[in-house]
Order: structure tokens, then C-alpha cells, then sequence
């Protein structure tokens, strides 16, 4: 499976955007999905996760209210939603596929900055 993630930006603080991570194959839906975040000088953050239908996500208290993950799995993607951004939401995001317990396959990461 390959992980193509894009959607990242410049935003102001308060501002949206919408990520997204296409994936190839076509056993997109054979994978659950997460979405990780990692700022400059910081270690990787898990961010959240949706199962394989769809049915249950999972966001990091950090997020939680602010972000929503989905998935079509019609057109192998899965989207990160986030809203009411804060600086501190800075930092390079991560979309990874795992078919059972670790995450197997890694996007290449694209670049959300949140100004004051």
C-alpha cells in the first residue's frame, strides 16, 4: 500500500483545512487508518484512527472536538478535518495504514503551519 497524503498549508489560528491520504491498491479497506503529527524538535504525536468501515474513530484529547476523521473507502482516502487550528497544531502530518495492530505503511508527510 502507498500512502499519498496532501492538503497541508499555511492557515491563521482559528482557521480549517481539510487533509487528505489517498491510498493505492485495492485493499484500502482491508486497513484501519491513523493519522500522526510530529512539530519541529518534538517526537511523533498520534493524532487519531478510524477503523476499517468507518464505523469508529478515535481522536487524541489534544484534538478532540477539533478534528474529525473519515474515510471513503470508494475512493481509498481518508480525511482529516481539522477545525478552530491553534499554533501549536504546527507540524508535519503523517496519514499510515495498519491491517492489524501496527501500522504497517507510512505516507510521505505534508506541512500544516498555523500563524498567531
Amino acid at each position: 500500500v502507498q500512502l499519498q497524503a496532501s492538503g497541508g498549508g499555511l492557515v491563521q489560528a482559528g482557521g480549517s483545512l481539510r487533509l487528505s491520504c489517498a491510498a493505492s491498491g485495492r485493499t484500502f479497506n482491508s486497513y484501519a487508518m491513523g493519522w500522526f503529527r510530529q512539530a519541529p524538535g518534538k517526537e511523533r504525536e498520534f493524532v487519531g484512527r478510524i477503523s476499517r468501515s468507518g464505523g469508529s474513530t478515535y481522536v487524541a484529547d489534544s484534538v478532540k472536538g477539533r478534528f474529525t476523521i473519515s474515510r471513503d473507502n470508494a475512493k481509498n482516502t481518508v480525511y482529516l478535518q481539522m477545525n478552530s487550528l491553534k499554533p501549536e497544531d504546527t507540524a508535519v502530518y503523517y496519514c499510515a495504514a495498519g491491517a492489524d495492530g501496527p501500522w504497517d505503511y507510512w505516507g510521505q508527510g505534508t506541512l500544516v503551519t498555523v500563524s498567531s
